[in-house]
């Protein structure tokens, strides 16, 4: 066992530098500024397009991480690179937002707050101060939480709001992408404010902040797990009525795990306790979603038992890690299975072994899913977080 675990920490280390010397190689615009906003499946730069705050969030984080594993000057370099790119451009000094997304030339394209992009910016600034000691980046970091709590945040029923305007004011269309439901309180946005809020806890120790954190994890163990499957329920209106959807089968996963995580920095053990047995029932419900070959599926509709039979990259990283989290909590080899024959599929079939990163996926007749290699939505923090978290949770 411990052979066949030394085994991946080693590979998980070599492809970690794999990603991330893909990035620093292939994705810096030297002629913009910051990083390339869009590479195609066959590596293609797809000239003059719009940057989003979420692809600039993830390279800082990933690159911050990166560093702080290897300790390679260049990963701190473009980390730094990130940092000053999204301080400048993409973060609001005016009314201490963040524009979604900016034009070639760095002037704001889509100025909305949305709340998932500020999240992933405190995620990112709170892991560049950890290398850095940049107070610039503590700063944005601390003044992001603010504005989500004053102006996000929902006094009378608790959660936050999806997206606001520029200056804080509603918005109608509240959805990050066209295949969201357009609904005020969604799964996915407080997945990833609480997982912010945890990594800025870790560099700054503010009360306030570990007591949100705190009622978030509440908040998302109330309306967001369903207790009787063991899924995450996604969307809701500002009352938490539900509108039903689909099984997210990467959601699930990547909740299992991370969910935990944040409750463990939160140090409340009640919620430690508690999500302890969330990961495993999730772990658990997630194995419905397993294909024979060790690849996950998307997503399944239930009203209509239709699977989305797609094999997305993002949804292999987090199982790598969820179902890892599930071994380490049980000491049941039956989840370590699985990460193995994850990885196998993720080797066989995601890693583009010619060019390097890993492929968007693949469908049901493993043709290639022909969508970006980078872009908006494609960026290098679920597969770098995936080797980062396995690496230090490998004890050989």
């Amino acid at each position: 066992m411990s052979t066949k675990l030394k085994q991946l920490k080693t590979e998980l280390s070599d492809e970690l530098e794999s990603i991330l010397n893909y990035w620093s190689k292939n994705t810096l615009d030297n002629e913009n500024g910051g990083f390339i906003g869009q590479i195609d499946f066959n590596d293609n730069i797809i000239a003059n397009t719009e940057k989003g705050a979420v692809l600039n969030a993830r390279i800082l984080w990933s690159f911050s991480a990166g560093y702080k594993e290897t300790k390679n000057e260049n990963y701190k370099k473009i980390a730094k690179r990130a940092f000053e790119f999204l301080s400048q451009y993409f973060y609001d000094s005016e009314f201490g937002g963040l524009f979604w997304s900016i034009n070639p030339d760095k002037t704001p394209k889509d100025t909305k707050n949305q709340i998932y992009a500020l999240a992933f910016a405190i995620y990112g600034l709170s892991e560049y101060y950890a290398i850095s000691k940049d107070d610039k980046a503590l700063e944005i970091a601390i003044n992001l939480y603010l504005k989500i709590q004053e102006h996000s945040y929902d006094p009378e029923n608790k959660g936050y709001f999806e997206a606001l305007t520029r200056d804080w004011q509603p918005i109608d269309d509240l959805r990050l992408s066209d295949k969201d439901a357009n609904e005020k309180k969604t799964m996915n946005t407080h997945l990833h404010i609480v997982e912010a809020y945890a990594n800025l806890y870790k560099v700054w120790k503010d009360k306030k902040l570990q007591n949100d954190i705190i009622e978030l994890l509440e908040t998302i163990e109330e309306h967001f797990i369903n207790p009787k499957t063991g899924h995450l329920k996604l969307f809701f209106d500002e009352n938490w009525i539900e509108k039903p959807d689909v099984i997210s089968y990467g959601h699930d996963i990547e909740a299992a795990w991370l969910l935990l995580q944040c409750a463990e920095i939160s140090e409340d053990e009640t919620l430690i306790a508690n999500y302890k047995k969330h990961a495993i029932q999730m772990a658990e419900v997630t194995k419905d979603g397993l294909d024979s070959d060790g690849g996950l599926w998307y997503e399944l509709d239930p009203e209509k038992n239709k699977l989305v039979a797609e094999k997305h990259w993002w949804v292999q990283s987090e199982a790598l890690i969820g179902f890892y989290n599930a071994y380490q909590i049980t000491g049941d080899e039956t989840y370590l299975e699985i990460v193995y024959k994850n990885w196998t599929f993720i080797k066989k079939y995601i890693l583009d072994k010619e060019n390097g990163e890993w492929f968007w996926g693949i469908n049901r007749d493993y043709s290639l899913i022909e969508k970006d290699k980078a872009g908006f939505w494609k960026c290098p923090y679920h597969n770098s977080r995936a080797c980062l978290e396995l690496i230090e949770r490998i004890k050989v």
